[in-house]
Parts: structure tokens; C-alpha cells; sequence
């Protein structure tokens, strides 16, 4: 194996606690190229980094690593008291630079320093560059918006000057302008790069793509486009395979059916011979013994090239990926034009400046919250559902609700998905929660597992499907980023079911391309000088 910087998978398997297995069998080498790793919800792809990275270890197989490594979870949760040096993994050399400026070095603190006495310099410089100049290192990370955690927490990895960075959807909570500049940045990168994403934009500047399924793994030369137009020539040949072993298997039974038929007809002429025939009767039975056992090889002949048949079906009807499309399940009433949804007055949020216009929603209208990270979109939606205080003013909701935030706080990590339609829907049959999680990608074992076991594009289903099984329905949907973590078929029915939903919608998302898809008759945008309401 070469001395340059790289991960070796060598046979890996993975197997949670209880022995379910996630993986097996997984080869492959991940070096200094520029790696999208893809794949449908609930395979494995965030557990697959935790194993490059080194967080986890496999249950079979081994790992090998040569250089730095530089790892960035999917879900950023900063511990109570954290700053944004702990954020930026910069917390060592912050506290010892510190002591070291007081007078009160540790024993090891010049040796923790070594080469990195600037360190606190270049996060500053990077934050002031990535438009976050505002924070201090010791600024409390609980005072960041998602976005802003993210953010601060990529540049940490890439101060770090690792020789590979395997990043798990960094461009999730981000805002246009952060998105881009993701995309600048990866695309400066030098080193190596395994980025976990669906996020077409960032995959078309990789250099390979590598989709992680049931079948394992498969690399695939190129960008997303190439991989896309690859995979759907690789399905279209399958699916001719598996057409082809079907007419074989039709003629070859045809065959097989004939030549029966004809050693039938021999085996009775045999027995008619024997009957009008005047031999000994030993004779006939040893003539009577030959014909049985030549029908008996004839038919185990036939047997054998039936099973043949079937297997060359089975065989290529394997390797036709018959995707389960996925589904989502929810409907409420109408809501008439003059039906007051919801209304704020003279409002101030908990976070963020700029003044609210004073604001009345009727009927179902949909409105776009736009802004960029940090200005208070979140604490918009959370002052509306009463989980944060405003510093002035008054807002009521007057229609049933719901809210789905980043964070996914009506989802206990430690009850099943099934557990959690069932709280919010006890009035509905289990066979149909059932089927409801099937049709979001979450098989009948997935379903009782912890939801803390499941992936994050899964989770955010699982608490969505929650959220439209309520009893009753919400004509009022708040939906913070609902497009983060799920995988574009997902995206794809998101997209479908919001715009047949007959509900109102505040829906805040980054994506241009997701809001151009529902048809939204309000946009309420953030600016310097204050929030502004359009109509659309």
C-alpha cells in the first residue's frame, strides 16, 4: 500500500449491538481524490464516515489509515458551555495559549503548542472571510444559529490541515451565499475529500462518486451527472438482462415440456410392446427396469435445466434495482380564504434585530422565510409555537399546527418510529403505521428500532409522517429547512405532497429550487434594515 495519505477498507462489515448488520463486505480506497459518497437514506452512509473517520470501529474487516484526518458529523450539537473554539475544535490551543498569556503555563502546554500559535489568528481571519467576523472565540455556542454551527465547525476542519476531510452533509442549514462559498472552498481543496451529500451542486465538482447500497459499494469515475447517466445505463442493460432470461426461460420450458411429452409417448410404446409381446417374463422386467431408469435420468435431466432456467431469472432480476418509491401520507380540510391563520403584533424575537411588520396570514397561503444564518428565522417559528419568548409583542396561531424543526424535538431518541406514529395517531391501526413507515424507506426491523438507530434523512420522515398522522390534522405546517438530510427521491415527494397539501405553510429553506416548487404566495425577507412582506 502507498505512503501517501488515504483509507483502506479491507472486507469491512458492520453489526449494531442487538447483531443487526448494517454492512458487509465493503473494499475500497479513498485517497487524495475528491470522493461523493451517495446513497438512499438508512444504508449506512453517516456509519460508513464514523468508520473512515475512525469513531467507529468495524465488526469484521479492518481499516487502514496513512496521514491527518479531519472529520465532520452531520449533526453538530454542542455541548452545554461550549464555545465557538470547542465549535472549531480549537479549544486545546485557545485554553493553553491562554494560561501560557497569564503566566500560568501547564507542564504541557508549549509542547500543545507547538505549530500552532497562530492558530486562534486563522480563526479569526477565517471567521471575519466567512462573514461570521461578529463571533469571539469564547462567543457561547448556544447563541448560534444551526448554520452558524455548521459553519464554524467546517472551518475548524479545514484549519486543521488534515490530509483528508470526510465531511457528512456540511451543506445542510447553510444559506446561498455559505453554500457557495462550501463550494469554493472544497473545490480549493487540495487534499483528500469524502463528502457524504445529496447535494447536486457539491457532487458535480467530484471526481468520483462512490453509491453505498445493499449491494455494497460502487465507485464510479467522474462527477454526479456521470454517475447518473451511468447508473441509469447500468439499469436499462439489467433490465434487458432480466427480459432476456425471462424469453429464455419461456422458450427453454417450451423445449423441456416437448422433450417430456416424447419420453411419456416412449415409455407407454414400451409398455404396449411389452404387453403383446410373447418374451419371458424376466425379460420383459429387465427391459421394463432399463426403460424406468432412462426416464428417471430423463427427468432429472429436465429438473436441472429447469432449475438452470430460474436461476438465470433470479440471477438478473437481482441486479435490477427496483427502487420502493417513497410515499408520504396526510391530508386536512380546506381552509376557506377568510380564515384567519395566524398573527403577530408588534413582535420582537428573542435573537436577531431587524423589526418585525406587524403580520396576519389568511387561508392557505404559503410564505417563504428568507434570510441569511443567524438573523432569526428559526426563533421566528419557535416564538410562534411557544417554545421561545418574544422580547415584546404579541402572535397567536389560530388553527391546529404543527412544527417541524431542525433539531427534531418532538422525536424521542430512544422511542421506535412506530412508538412515535403511534403516540401522535392512537386512534389509527397499527398495519397502517406500519405501511406508512414502509413507504418512507423504514422497513418493518427499521421501525422498531430506537430512533436514534436511524439516519438523519430517516428521522426527519419518521417526525414529519408524525406531524400529518395528528389528531387533528394541522392546517398550519412550520417547517424549518424540512428539505435537510433526505435523499433526492424523498426531496422529490416532499416537494409533491407540500404542493398538494391544502394547509398554509412558513416554510424557511435556502434551496431556490425546493421553495420554486411550491408554489408560494408570500415571501417574508430578511434584511439589514428590517424584515420585509412581499405578495407574490
Amino acid at each position: 500500500m502507498t505512503d501517501s495519505p488515504h483509507i483502506a477498507l479491507e472486507r469491512v462489515s458492520f453489526r449494531f449491538a442487538d447483531g443487526v448488520m448494517l454492512f458487509d463486505g465493503l473494499s475500497d480506497v479513498f485517497d487524495n481524490r475528491h470522493t461523493g459518497l451517495v446513497g438512499r437514506n438508512g444504508v449506512g452512509k453517516s456509519i460508513l464516515g464514523r468508520l473512515l473517520a475512525g469513531e467507529l470501529q468495524p465488526s469484521d474487516g479492518r481499516i487502514l489509515r496513512q496521514g491527518r484526518i479531519a472529520y465532520l458529523p452531520q449533526r453538530i450539537v454542542a455541548a452545554p458551555g461550549a464555545r465557538v473554539v470547542d465549535l472549531a475544535g480549537c479549544a486545546p490551543w485557545f485554553d493553553a495559549l491562554q494560561r501560557v498569556m497569564a503566566g500560568e503555563p501547564r507542564a504541557d502546554d508549549i509542547e500543545c503548542l507547538d505549530g500552532q500559535w497562530d492558530v486562534i489568528e486563522r480563526l479569526q481571519r477565517a471567521l471575519q472571510e466567512e462573514g461570521l467576523g461578529h463571533l469571539d472565540p469564547q462567543t457561547p455556542a448556544m447563541q448560534l444559529s444551526g448554520g452558524e454551527c455548521s459553519r464554524v465547525a467546517l472551518l475548524g476542519a479545514l484549519l486543521a490541515e488534515a490530509d483528508l476531510l470526510i465531511l457528512d452533509e456540511p451543506g445542510n442549514h447553510l444559506d446561498l451565499p455559505s453554500r457557495k462559498r462550501l463550494g469554493q472552498r472544497l473545490a480549493s481543496w487540495r487534499g483528500g475529500l469524502v463528502l457524504i451529500s445529496h447535494d447536486r451542486e457539491l457532487l458535480a465538482g467530484m471526481q468520483r462518486i462512490v453509491e453505498l447500497s445493499a449491494a455494497g459499494l460502487r465507485s464510479y469515475g467522474g462527477g454526479y451527472a456521470f454517475y447518473q447517466a451511468s447508473r441509469e445505463q447500468e439499469r436499462e442493460a439489467a433490465r434487458q438482462m432480466l427480459d432476456s432470461a425471462r424469453v429464455e426461460r419461456k422458450r427453454g420450458e417450451r423445449e423441456l415440456r416437448q422433450q417430456q411429452e416424447r419420453q411419456q409417448q416412449r415409455s407407454a410404446s414400451g409398455r404396449r410392446q411389452g404387453k403383446d409381446s410373447n418374451q419371458a417374463k424376466i425379460l420383459l422386467d429387465m427391459q421394463k427396469g432399463r426403460s424406468e431408469s432412462s426416464a428417471g435420468r430423463t427427468a432429472k435431466r429436465l429438473e436441472a435445466r429447469r432449475q438452470q432456467l430460474d436461476k438465470q431469472v433470479q440471477e438478473a432480476a437481482a441486479a435490477v434495482v427496483e427502487e420502493q418509491p417513497v410515499i408520504l401520507h396526510g391530508q386536512t380540510e380546506h381552509l376557506p380564504s377568510g380564515r384567519r391563520v395566524l398573527y403577530w403584533r408588534d413582535l420582537r424575537l428573542p435573537f436577531g434585530t431587524a423589526p418585525l411588520p406587524d403580520f396576519e396570514l389568511f387561508g392557505s397561503r404559503r410564505v417563504a422565510v428568507l434570510g441569511p444564518n443567524g438573523c432569526g428565522k428559526s426563533s421566528l417559528l419557535a416564538v410562534l409555537a411557544g417554545r421561545l419568548t418574544p422580547l415584546a409583542g404579541q402572535c397567536r396561531i389560530e388553527v391546529p399546527w404543527a412544527l417541524l424543526d431542525q433539531h427534531l424535538h418532538g422525536l424521542d431518541a430512544q422511542a421506535s418510529a412506530l412508538e412515535h406514529l403511534q403516540r401522535l395517531a392512537p386512534g389509527s391501526a397499527e398495519s397502517l403505521l406500519r405501511t406508512r413507515l414502509v413507504h418512507l424507506g423504514v422497513d418493518a426491523e427499521a421501525a422498531l428500532l430506537p430512533s436514534s438507530r436511524l439516519s438523519g434523512g430517516q428521522r426527519l420522515k419518521v417526525a414529519l409522517a408524525g406531524v400529518l398522522a395528528s389528531d387533528p390534522p394541522p392546517q398550519l405546517l412550520l417547517l424549518d429547512e424540512p428539505d435537510n438530510h433526505i435523499d433526492l427521491d424523498s426531496r422529490l415527494e416532499l416537494e409533491r405532497f407540500l404542493r398538494a397539501y391544502r394547509g398554509a405553510l412558513l416554510v424557511i429553506s435556502h434551496d431556490s429550487a425546493f421553495l420554486d416548487t411550491l408554489a408560494l404566495t408570500d415571501r417574508l425577507q430578511w434584511t439589514a434594515s428590517g424584515w420585509l412582506h412581499e405578495a407574490l
